[in-house]
């Protein structure tokens, strides 16, 4: 864990991620649900796959705009084994499909629009992520599992 976090890249990055929602929301109709839209890209098609695969294909390619813009690539650190981590995103499109939707869906549309349902979705996320963490940093470090 580093202590040297700068909150400028991570206003920018949330108020790009909120016009992004406005925009598709005002153009097209639709609420900004990643893991929704990612999932239906290749069951759908026309003006849906469209849409579908050019606001995937911006997330890929402002990633890409931002390691061209300052020189260096984003520092990924994985602290944990592939088979947690693999287990872990298993269980997260889970988790999207049980609950409807993911984080951006919920929390950044949903939350906007004042829904009740997407406010105990987030509820339940931000619970279980605080148990994970918790979980993962006490009682799994004792243990050795990581």
């Amino acid at each position: 864990m580093t202590d040297d976090f700068i909150v400028w890249p991570a206003l920018a990055g949330g108020i790009l991620i909120g016009i992004s929602a406005f925009m598709l929301y005002l153009l097209n109709g639709r609420i900004a649900g990643i893991s929704g839209i990612t999932g239906s890209v290749l069951g759908s098609s026309g003006h849906e796959f469209r849409w579908r695969v050019l606001f995937v294909g911006g997330m890929v390619l402002g990633g890409l705009l931002v390691t061209w813009i300052t020189g260096k690539p984003p520092q990924l650190q994985f602290d944990s084994s592939l088979l947690f981590t693999v287990v872990a995103g298993l269980l997260v499109g889970f988790g999207t499909r049980l609950g409807s939707g993911c984080t951006s869906g919920h929390g950044v549309c949903g939350l906007a629009r004042l829904s009740k349902r997407s406010l105990v979705s987030m509820l339940i996320f931000m619970g279980v992520a605080i148990i994970t963490v918790y979980l993962k940093r006490h009682v799994f470090a004792e243990l050795g599992v990581n």
